[in-house]
């Protein structure tokens, strides 16, 4: 359970929000929450209570403007939406300059690199397929595998290849640093995980893919798999990972579960864990709770499976000074009919 002070709720803080209007809102109902995105036409930020823009993540300009905001607004913790700035904000709490609930500068590092990734859950002995650079025999390897970015999000850029002349062909496409992955079989799973202040796992919320578009799942089914719930808990306290993070999986019918990508932060399918959590346990009330000071219990395991998501696209109008109108397409609002 969480211990609640007396005291008022801390600001939340949260970067690069672009189109999750869903996280934003969800903060935004449980206390002041501020985004900061460089975008002045980044739809979430219109859920927040506070719109800030920042310079772009590689200014140096970039720390000190969300230091500014921090101030100003008596921010308790700070969330990246995007893989973009996980590393910088790292290094900015290890040098005690911002609240940020994220993992250690080392681990954001490693798993905004797939290759990486693989090497790090290796020495922490976590199941990960087999991988290799562009550089191994390509006629040794077992096909088919997959040609993917060793850097990247929503699918971007990752090829199947049959054999080693459509590998090499897909190297030679993909104009960035690449490798080579064992192509899994059997159903693909999230984790959507939790950690506290001290990389201890809160909870571990698997969920299937029944439909993803440009890698981000839009259907699923929240699932109470023990072996995915004590993987997704495994993950989480060998690489002390503070805040959120999603977990992709895939059980292969020959080698198993298999760890395919580690996102330390929230995952597309963000509504599946909101819903299937118990009450006063949804991850932006763990993280509200955490950045006022409470200590919260871990409870991995505990939560309600069997409830599908399908996510859907709406829109805001703005006027010429880009503040909403309120002014809908339809009237009466997007809510379907009960």
């Amino acid at each position: 359970m969480i211990k609640r002070p007396a005291n008022p709720a801390p600001a939340i803080l949260l970067t690069g929000a672009g189109k999750r209007y869903d996280i934003v809102s969800c903060f935004a109902r449980l206390t002041k929450t501020i985004v900061a995105d460089p975008n002045p036409l980044a739809p979430a930020q219109y859920a927040a209570h506070v719109r800030a823009a920042v310079p772009l993540i590689e200014d140096p300009e970039y720390v000190p403007a969300l230091e500014r905001l921090c101030a100003a607004h008596g921010v308790g913790a700070v969330l990246p939406l995007t893989d973009l700035d996980i590393e910088v904000l790292a290094r900015a709490h290890e040098d005690g300059r911002l609240p940020a609930l994220v993992p250690s500068a080392e681990v954001a590092r490693a798993t905004y690199d797939k290759y990486e990734t693989h090497l790090l859950l290796e020495r922490l002995g976590l199941p990960s397929p087999p991988t290799v650079l562009p550089e191994e025999d390509l006629a040794e390897l077992d096909y088919p595998v997959m040609v993917k970015p060793r850097r990247g999000s929503g699918a971007r850029s990752i090829h199947l290849a049959h054999d080693a002349a459509q590998a090499r062909f897909f190297l030679d496409y993909v104009p960035e640093a690449t490798m080579i992955q064992r192509a899994m079989g059997g159903p693909e799973c999230s984790i959507d995980c939790l950690g506290d202040l001290d990389g201890r796992c809160l909870n571990a919320i698997p969920r299937t893919m029944l439909e993803s578009r440009g890698g981000e799942s839009i259907k699923g089914e929240v699932v109470h798999d023990t072996e995915l719930i004590e993987l997704g808990r495994r993950v989480m306290e060998a690489l002390r990972v503070r805040g959120p993070a999603t977990i992709q999986v895939f059980r292969d019918p020959e080698l198993g579960l298999r760890i395919t990508d580690v996102n330390t932060r929230f995952g597309g399918a963000f509504p599946a864990p909101t819903y299937a959590a118990l009450p006063g346990r949804t991850y932006p009330e763990l993280i509200v709770a955490l950045a006022a000071g409470e200590q919260v219990a871990p409870h991995v395991g505990e939560f309600r499976a069997g409830m599908t998501f399908t996510r859907y696209y709406w829109q805001l109008e703005l006027d010429e000074r880009l503040a909403p109108t309120g002014r809908e397409i339809v009237p009466g609002g997007p809510t379907a009919p009960r």
